[in-house]
């Protein structure tokens, strides 16, 4: 397969226009409004929707734009570099990918359209355990009745929960071990109740979801089956999409780094001209491009059955430990004043550290990495 990765003048277009928007409507100082103040200001939703980002990869029979992860992925490493918080990665990623990769084309037809146009929000909840990122790792259980289902059990783990209408739950159903499906809970629900947890990620916000005897409609079974599979699938492209917004949390973290060194003077010399912190970034741009490098050809081979087990363990793995070394030790450079909590620096270390366990640790996909080359 030969892969191109020069951007066209469309992606250009589209990282410009993204970021201008991100400049004007989330700069640093409304971030840390949201984020310990007020909350997400839900008018920047409605302007994403506005920009047809929540439906930038979703296929325009189903509301979208038609595009794909490749465009996908330049937003989200614009949103990276500047910590966008809210439920755009749980609504428009997620819980996107899922509906897509398990959803029937009616179900589709019936969901992705609210998602697309931002009326609805999504959160998809799957894991229960701290390192449980495989179909172990549900112990939800949907029994049928009367025609329907019934839900019982809780979710960990379950990025903006609180701010959606919408839950995608993946739930052990009474169809052996490997019978896990993925159930549509409207929101609000008798018997859902949804907690705020505080975590280290204060940009983004998450929840502990209970069931008590939910019921729920037999269509609410994506797909009308349980099968892991596409959960799965799902799982792997949404941490591809993680991989770009990691790229773009990096690169901000190497030009924080940059920039102190250009200008921090000590001994007349800017801190910069010591070799000690001049190859220091020279690693950090170095591991920062091969980050780039892996979340991209992920991104190219997203729709590839074949080559995503191996694309998204890799970017997956490699872009989670780049991350939260290039945002380490961005505040070895800073020195003191990394050290202060007062400065973005943490935001980007904690986000570096939270997202690195969100979707799998990198030992989890080094494992699923040598499961897909058959070692």
């Amino acid at each position: 397969m030969t892969i191109s990765y020069v951007p066209s003048e469309d992606m250009d277009l589209i990282r410009s226009t993204t970021r201008q928007f991100l400049a004007d409507m989330v700069p640093m100082a409304r971030v840390r409004e949201m984020v310990f103040g007020d909350g997400f200001d839900m008018e920047i939703w409605r302007s994403m929707a506005e920009s047809g980002w929540q439906g930038l990869a979703i296929p325009e029979e189903y509301g979208g734009a038609g595009l794909g992860m490749v465009e996908l992925g330049v937003v989200l490493e614009e949103m990276g570099r500047v910590l966008t918080p809210g439920p755009f990665f749980a609504s428009a990623v997620m819980a996107t990918q899922a509906i897509m990769s398990a959803g029937t084309a009616e179900q589709k037809l019936e969901l992705l359209p609210r998602l697309a146009s931002g009326e609805s929000v999504a959160a998809l909840a799957v894991f229960e355990h701290p390192r449980g990122w495989d179909s172990g790792g549900v112990g939800a259980q949907a029994t049928r009745s009367d025609g329907g289902w019934m839900l019982d059990g809780h979710k960990r783990f379950v990025l903006a929960a609180g701010d959606a209408d919408l839950l995608i739950v993946a739930a052990r159903t009474d169809r052996g071990p490997g019978g896990v499906g993925l159930f549509v809970v409207e929101m609000p629900q008798r018997g859902v109740e949804v907690t705020h947890v505080d975590v280290l990620d204060v940009t983004r916000r998450q929840y502990e979801v209970h069931f008590d005897e939910v019921i729920i409609p037999g269509s609410a079974l994506l797909g009308g089956e349980p099968a892991w599979d596409p959960i799965l699938t799902g799982l792997r492209r949404s941490s591809v999409a993680l991989a770009s917004e990691q790229v773009g949390g990096a690169q901000r973290c190497l030009d924080i780094a940059v920039d102190h060194a250009k200008t921090r003077f000590q001994f007349g010399r800017p801190i910069g001209s010591y070799q000690a912190i001049k190859h220091l970034c020279a690693d950090m741009l170095v591991r920062l491009e091969q980050a780039r490098s892996c979340a991209v050809h992920a991104a190219h081979t997203v729709d590839d059955p074949e080559e995503l087990p191996v694309s998204s363990a890799m970017a997956a793995a490699y872009c989670s430990e780049a991350y939260e070394w290039i945002s380490g030790q961005t505040i070895q450079v800073l020195g003191g004043t990394g050290f202060t909590w007062e400065h973005d620096i943490h935001l980007y270390f904690k986000r570096a550290k939270a997202s690195s366990l969100m979707l799998g640790d990198p030992l989890h996909h080094r494992r699923s990495l040598a499961d897909a080359i058959g070692l």
